[in-house]
C-alpha cells in the first residue's frame, strides 16, 4: 500500500476486481492473501474514508485525544458512488445529472427507500420523524447552537457624525497649502477616531508601509497591536511618532501580507453580522497591491454583504512616479466595480473626500446597507478650494459641476466644450480649460466625475427602466440631466484605462472623446509620464480642438498648429503598444 500513488488507487477503483487482483496484488506472497477471494470481493474492499467503523473510531480517538491537535488522513474515492457514471473517473466533475439506471445502481447501492416509479421524480429522502437518524441529527445542531445556515441581518446602529464636523475638509486649503487627497483621508480618519460615540469601533488596517500613507501619527496616538505587546525598544523610540505597539492597540499592522490583512478587513466588516457589533474597518493599501493581488476575497466580502472602506492608495498611473509598471494603477477601479455592491470613487479634492465618506458611514452604519466602499486617493500634493455650493448630492451622484465657461461679451457664441475629469488629472483638465480660452477662445465647462462607476451603474438602470417603461415618460440618466441645457463636444480624460471613462459612452447623446493610461507603467516625472500617456494638459487640449473640428465648429488647421504650437510630436510612439 506504501508503494502505490494515488493515480494508481484512482485507477483501481475505476476499473474491476479482476484489474485490481492483477495490479495492486501484484506478487506472488500478495496474491496469495486473495487467492481464495472472487472478483466480487476483490472489488468489495473498502477504503477507509468509506468504512463507517474506522471513521468513528478515528473521531473517537481525537476527541478524547488532549493536549495536541490530531490530523484525520482518509482515504477516499473521487466520485464515491456513482458506479460506472464516474466513480473514480477523471470526468465525475463534469458529470451534471445521471441516468436512470445509474440512479437505480446508487439506490441499490446504497439500499435507499426509493420506489422505482419514484426514480425519474428524484425524491428528497426524509428521515421517519422520532426515527433514531433524525433524533440524533437534531440533537446535534441543538448542542451546536441552533440551525445554520443563519445570519444576523442587523446590529445596533451607530450614531454617524454630521458632515459639518468634517467642515475643515469642505472648506479650501488655503493659499500656499497643498495637500493630497490620502492626507483628507487620514485626516478624516482622526476625526472619526476621536469621535468618543464611535471613535473605537475604527479598524485602520494596512498591509504595508503606513508611513507612505502618512498615517505614523495614529502609532502615539491609539497604537499597533500586539496581542503581546512592545517586546523591544524601536529605534525610533525617542520620536515623537515612534513605532509604538501595544495590547490595546488600534492598528492593525500586517507587514507585506495583502490577503491575510484582507481577511482581517473581511472579519471586521462582517462583526455586525457575526457578532452583532458594527465596526467600522479601513483596509489602506497600494492600489495596485490591492484588488488585483485579493480579488477573490473582495468578490468573497460582497458575497458575506461585508460594510466598510477600502482605502486604495498612492493610486493613478501617472501620479506615482517612479515606480514603474509594479507600482502604478490604471484599472483598479475597472476591478472594484464588477463587485454589484462596492461602491468606487476617484475623487480631486478634500470636499469630494469628506461626502464620499461621510455618506458611506451613514449608508453602511445607520442605514445599514450591505455596500462596502472602495476610494482612490492620490500622493500628489496641491491646493484644495472649497466645495462648490449645492454640489453634495451630485458628488454622489458621481457628476458635479465645478465651475461653468463664461464666453466674453464680444464672442457670446464662442466655441463651447464639456471637459470630464477625476482624481489627480482632473487638475490637468482644469488647466486645460485655461489653454482653450487664453489660446484659442474656446469655452469650457468643468465638470468633476468622481465615480464614472455609479454614473454607469445609474444610466444602466435608467435604460432598463425605459426599456421596461415604453408608453411611460422615458426618464434620463444623471449623466444627460447634467450636460441637458449645455453645447459642444464632452472630453474626458482620468489616469487610468479608458475603459474607465467609456462606460458612460451610452448616455452622452454627441460627441465623447476619452483620454486614458492605457499601456504599462514607466518610471520617471509625473510631467513626463502624463505627456507618454497622453492626458496632460496639452493633449486635453488638443482633444477638445479636435472634437470641435470634426463637429466644423473650427478649422482643422487650427488643430495642427495647436500640435505644433505644443510640441507634440506626431511620431510619438502609441503609449498603449510600447
Amino acid at each position: 500500500m506504501m508503494d502505490a500513488v494515488d493515480g494508481e488507487y484512482q485507477t483501481f477503483k475505476a476499473k474491476d476486481g479482476a484489474y485490481v487482483r492483477e495490479h495492486f496484488f501484484n506478487t506472488p506472497e500478495l496474491r496469495e492473501l486473495v487467492a481464495d477471494w472472487t472478483d466480487e470481493q476483490v472489488w468489495g474492499l473498502n477504503r477507509g474514508g468509506h468504512d463507517i467503523f474506522k471513521i468513528f473510531s478515528a473521531y473517537k480517538s481525537a476527541v478524547e485525544h488532549q493536549g495536541q491537535p490530531t490530523l484525520i488522513l482518509a482515504k477516499t474515492i473521487k466520485g464515491f458512488g456513482m458506479g460506472q457514471a464516474g466513480e473514480a473517473m477523471n470526468i465525475s466533475h463534469q458529470q451534471k445529472k445521471l441516468d436512470y439506471e445509474a440512479i437505480k445502481r446508487f439506490r441499490d447501492r446504497f439500499n435507499l427507500p426509493v420506489a422505482d416509479n419514484q426514480l425519474k421524480e428524484l425524491p428528497y429522502l426524509k428521515f421517519e420523524e422520532g426515527s433514531p437518524e433524525l433524533t440524533y441529527m437534531r440533537q446535534r445542531r441543538m448542542d451546536l447552537g441552533g440551525y445554520l445556515p443563519k445570519r444576523r441581518r442587523t446590529a445596533p446602529a451607530l450614531e454617524i457624525p454630521a458632515l459639518s464636523v468634517f467642515d475643515a475638509l469642505l472648506k479650501a486649503s488655503g493659499e500656499g497649502r497643498e495637500v493630497s487627497t490620502t492626507m483628507s483621508i487620514v485626516r478624516f480618519l482622526n476625526i472619526l477616531l476621536k469621535d468618543k460615540k464611535i471613535g473605537r469601533h475604527v479598524v485602520p488596517i494596512v498591509p504595508d508601509e503606513s508611513r507612505t500613507f502618512g498615517m505614523e501619527g495614529l502609532f502615539r496616538q491609539i497604537g499597533i497591536w500586539n496581542q503581546q505587546g512592545q517586546k523591544y525598544v524601536p529605534e525610533d523610540h525617542d520620536q515623537l511618532m515612534f513605532y509604538k505597539e501595544s495590547i490595546d492597540g488600534q492598528v492593525l499592522q500586517e507587514g507585506i501580507n495583502e490577503a491575510g490583512a484582507m481577511s482581517d478587513w473581511i472579519a471586521a466588516a462582517t462583526s455586525y453580522s457575526v457578532h452583532g457589533v458594527q465596526m467600522i474597518p479601513f483596509y489602506i493599501c497600494y492600489s495596485m497591491f490591492g484588488f488585483q493581488r485579493v480579488m477573490d476575497l473582495c468578490w468573497a466580502a460582497g458575497d458575506q454583504r461585508a460594510r466598510g472602506f477600502l482605502i486604495g492608495g498612492t493610486a493613478g498611473r501617472t501620479t506615482l512616479n517612479g515606480e514603474g509598471l509594479q507600482h502604478e494603477d490604471g484599472h483598479s477601479l475597472i476591478l472594484s466595480g464588477l463587485i454589484p455592491n462596492c461602491i468606487s470613487y476617484d475623487p480631486t479634492f478634500s470636499f469630494e473626500v469628506a461626502v464620499v465618506m461621510r455618506e458611506g458611514l451613514r449608508r453602511m452604519y445607520q442605514e445599514q446597507e450591505d455596500v462596502f466602499y472602495y476610494i482612490t486617493v492620490m500622493n500628489e500634493n496641491y491646493e484644495h478650494p472649497e466645495m462648490p455650493e449645492g454640489a453634495g448630492a451630485d458628488i454622489l451622484k458621481g457628476m458635479y459641476l465645478l465651475r461653468r465657461g463664461q464666453s466674453s461679451e464680444s464672442k457670446p457664441a464662442a466655441p463651447r466644450v464639456q471637459l470630464l475629469g477625476s482624481g489627480t488629472i482632473f487638475r490637468e483638465v482644469i488647466a486645460a480649460a485655461e489653454l482653450l480660452k487664453n489660446d484659442w477662445g474656446v469655452d469650457a465647462d468643468l465638470w468633476g466625475c468622481p465615480s464614472f462607476g455609479e454614473l454607469a451603474r445609474n444610466g444602466n438602470d435608467v435604460q432598463r427602466w425605459n426599456m421596461l417603461n415604453p408608453t411611460e415618460k422615458q426618464r434620463l440618466s444623471h449623466v444627460e440631466t447634467c450636460l441637458a441645457d449645455t453645447r459642444g463636444p464632452v472630453v474626458a480624460a482620468t489616469d487610468y484605462v479608458r475603459l474607465f471613462a467609456e462606460q458612460i459612452r451610452p448616455f452622452i447623446n454627441r460627441r465623447y472623446v476619452t483620454l486614458g493610461t492605457d499601456g504599462f507603467g514607466r518610471s520617471d516625472t509625473r510631467e513626463k509620464l502624463r505627456h507618454f500617456f497622453e492626458v496632460d494638459r496639452r493633449w486635453v487640449t488638443v482633444a477638445a480642438l479636435k472634437a470641435l473640428a470634426d463637429e466644423g465648429t473650427i478649422e482643422r488647421e487650427t488643430v495642427a498648429t495647436a500640435i505644433a504650437r505644443y510640441g507634440i510630436d506626431q511620431n510619438k510612439p502609441n503609449p498603449m503598444t510600447v
